[in-house]
Parts: structure tokens; sequence; C-alpha cells
């Protein structure tokens, strides 16, 4: 099978298990929170930072290190595996030894309990590691989607079930450890990998010299985007963090899925093709354009639509959301570009670059983020959208430099989708203006949206349109 095709199958069924798992949960998600109150969301949003770092630290940027590496084996996959469970092991127990100082720190005492079940699932998520890593280098989300479709849809059953029985915030705990649980034991199941007595010092240390700078990169991204919740938290109430991380979590389910689809996907193909700069710089483009073409009007549709769309799945209890997820759409338009050009990086096997990139960044983040705290919660989400914009900018840089990748070309392919999905997001947002019912709006703004975007693209003869549209036409006729 040519790139091309393993390209067409990894987008198709990566996009399979994203988004039929993001979808049940996010249904779920829905019924959930139609029971459960914002403060709940909130004490789960208060463990978001500690549960993050700590997963990032079970991984240690040693997924990256064996797809980015072409001549990978089984003392490779061993060696990694038992490092990442000996990591989990210490990391759970300092989690745990740390839940009383976490609930002291929010004066919320029953966070200690929760913050102590938690800490269980870093063990649990270190024993699927390799195995989800083996699958997609093989570019095999067909097996991931039947894992993760699975896990998610039996511990959503008894998220939604505790919740009715009035289990409160206990509900969202159980539910994410079920799907922990059975996800992990699915992908030993489906993977056929068991590891060997092995431990190589060699690998380690030739794995950990790529894997640790993706490591630091990625807990300095980690703890930036999470310090949002923990101040957000410590700041101001638990129902604003609550609003906070359920406008965060609808903004990010098109906008992250569909970087997660194309992350996994073009990670290994473009590690395939790493010595060959113009084919790279050739599929980068495409990547960037493509993903651009896509998420630039899901967000600004979802900007435009905010309220309708959250008044009808959540209702009226939960409108503190609307602004939140207005701003945080912007945000989030960006997140799959950024990400390519930082597969880029890893794939030219520069992690030290990207490494360096990042502690940059996120001080320039960290600084707008205490400069927007005093003007309140909106203010700082707004700090997220100047962040993004300076990222792409850095990112576009330094992406030149690495594959002669022309900055005028990428602000000029990318300028010119953003313009329409907003000239396209004026219009649909005109629709709230009108006298129906949310569900109404919600359909007619859809319409609207789809047949402005699709017209002005076809109109304007886009690339990205006829991309798309053979994408289709190819999985069809297989």
């Amino acid at each position: 099978m040519d790139i091309k095709q393993k390209a067409v199958n990894g987008v198709v069924w990566s996009a399979v298990e994203r988004f039929s798992v993001q979808i049940i949960q996010f249904i779920v998600q829905i019924i959930i929170a139609r029971i459960l109150l914002p403060e709940d969301y909130g004490l789960i949003g208060m463990l978001a930072i500690f549960m993050a770092i700590a997963q990032t630290f079970t991984d240690g940027g040693f997924s990256n290190a064996l797809i980015q590496k072409k001549d990978r084996n089984n003392t490779d996959y061993s060696t990694v595996f038992y490092f990442n469970i000996i990591i989990g092991i210490v990391l759970a127990i300092i989690l745990f030894s740390c839940s009383g100082v976490i609930s002291e720190f929010y004066n919320m005492p029953k966070l200690k309990l929760i913050t102590q079940v938690m800490s269980i699932n870093l063990i649990i998520l270190a024993f699927q590691v390799i195995q989800k890593t083996i699958l997609t280098i093989k570019i095999d989300f067909k097996t991931q989607a039947k894992a993760s479709l699975i896990s998610v849809l039996i511990g959503g059953v008894i998220g939604i079930v505790m919740a009715y029985k009035g289990f409160g915030v206990w509900a969202l705990v159980f539910q994410f450890t079920s799907i922990n649980i059975i996800q992990t034991s699915l992908f030993w199941y489906f993977a056929k990998w068991k590891p060997k007595l092995i431990f190589s010092k060699e690998s380690f240390d030739r794995l950990f010299g790529f894997g640790s700078k993706i490591l630091a990169a990625n807990l300095l991204h980690t703890i930036y985007l999470n310090l949002y919740t923990l101040v957000i938290g410590k700041r101001f109430s638990a129902s604003q963090l609550g609003y906070y991380t359920r406008a965060e979590q609808f903004a990010q389910f098109p906008s992250s899925n569909l970087t997660g689809v194309v992350w996994r996907v073009s990670y290994p193909i473009m590690s395939s093709i790493q010595d060959d700069d113009e084919r790279l710089k050739n599929i980068v483009r495409q990547y960037l354009n493509l993903a651009a073409f896509i998420v630039f009007p899901l967000m600004a549709g979802l900007a435009a639509l905010s309220e309708p769309f959250i008044i009808l799945i959540l209702t009226e209890k939960w409108r503190g959301i609307i602004p939140m997820l207005q701003i945080l759409s912007i945000y989030y338009m960006f997140y799959p570009l950024n990400a390519i050009h930082q597969n880029l990086m890893q794939v030219k096997g520069r992690s030290d670059l990207f490494f360096r990139l990042e502690i940059v960044k996120k001080t320039i983040g960290i600084a707008l983020l205490f400069i927007s705290l005093p003007f309140g919660v909106y203010y700082v989400c707004l700090s997220l959208i100047v962040y993004a914009i300076i990222n792409l900018g850095l990112n576009n840089y330094f992406s030149s430099k690495l594959i002669a990748l022309s900055i005028k070309s990428q602000i000029i392919d990318i300028s010119k989708i953003l313009i329409v999905s907003f000239i396209m997001s004026a219009v649909v947002y005109l629709v709230n203006f009108i006298d129906i019912n949310n569900v109404s709006k919600l359909i007619l703004g859809v319409i609207i949206g789809v047949v402005i975007y699709y017209l002005v693209a076809k109109l304007t003869k886009m690339q990205e349109l006829k991309q798309v549209m053979s994408l289709m036409r190819q999985y069809l006729h297989k």
C-alpha cells in the first residue's frame, strides 16, 4: 500500500475512531451535565492540571521517539514499557500523597478522596502506551476505534446511571476510571504484543535523547494549558471553573479531534519520508491547508451559534458558558495548524528546537495569562487567542527554516480561508435574531453556513474543496 493510500485509510479510520468516541462521550456528557451541577465539573477541573502533568510524564515522549525511529525493535518496546510502568506507579503514589495538600489549596475537603481515587488512573494508563504506539506505527486506527468505542459505551452507561442515582461528582470519577480500565484491557487483547523481560540501557539512552526534549516541551504545554483551570479555580468560583471547563470541552471537540486525526496519520507518514525535503514540504503544506479548510468554518460556526446550542443541550443554568465558548472557539481555530508545525520539528529530529521554542512560547503565554487575570475570566480567555496567533507566527517561521516552506505562501493560504470563514460566521450569527426556537436556529444556521462556505469555495476554486471531495470518493469507491 503506497503512502497516499495509507494516508486515506489512516485519515478515515482515525476520524471514525476519534469522532465516534467523541460523539458518544459528547452525548453522555450532555446527559450527565443536565443532571449534575457546574460545581461538580469544577471539582474535576481542579484536578485537571495534576492529572495532565502526571499523564505527560507517563508517556515521557517515548511514543514519539518510537514512531520517529526507523529501526525500532522489540527491545525498544519492552524498555519503554517497563519505564512507563515505573513512572506511572511513582506518579500515582506522589499524587495520592499530595491529595491533602491539593484539597487544602482549593479549600475543598471532598477533593482529597477524589484525588486519591483518580491517581489510580496513572498506573492504568501506563499499561496501554506501547500497545497504542504500535497500532499507530502500523497506521491501524480501525483496531483503536474498536477498543475506544467499546470502552466509552460501557463507561458512559456507568456515568449516566451513577449521575441518575445521585452520586454527583463520583459519576464523573468512575466514568473516567472505567473507560481507562476497559480501553487498556482491549488494547492488550487487540495489539497482540507482550513485553519481554528486557531493559536495555543503550535503547533507553538513545530514545531518551530524543524523547526527553519532547517530554519537556509537552510538559510545558500541559502546564500552560492546565494553568488556566488552576488559576480560574483559585481566583474565581467553582461554578466559574465549571463553566470554563465545559466551554473548553465544547470548543475542543471539533478542533482537537480533527487535530488528533491529522497528527496520528501525518506523524508516522511524515516520519517515513523525513529525508526527502521536497515531498515533506508538499505534504506539510497540504495538511496545513486542509486542516484550515475544515477547522476554520467549524469553529467560526460554533462561535456564531453558541447561544442556541448551549441553551438547547444544557438548559439555561449553563448560560454562563456562552461568551467563553465564543472566545475559545476562535482560539481553537489555530490548534491543528500549530500541531502540524510541531510534527515537522519532531519528524526532522529537531526535538531540541521544539523544546527551546516551547520555552519561549509558554513564557509569553504565562505572561499574557497574568496580565489578563485582574480584568476577569473573559479577558483570561481572550489572552489565549493572542497566544495562539503568536504561537502560529513562531511555528511558521521555524518551519520555513527546516524545509524552505515559504512563510508568505502559508499566510496567503490561511488568510483566504480565514476571511471566508468569518464572512460565513457573520451571516450565520444573524440567525440568532430570528424569532424561532433554538432547534430551528441551529438547523437553519448550519444549512446557511454550509451553503455559503461551499459556494464561496467553489466560486473561488479552492483546491482544498477538491481534496476533500477526492478523499471522500476514494474511500467510498474502495
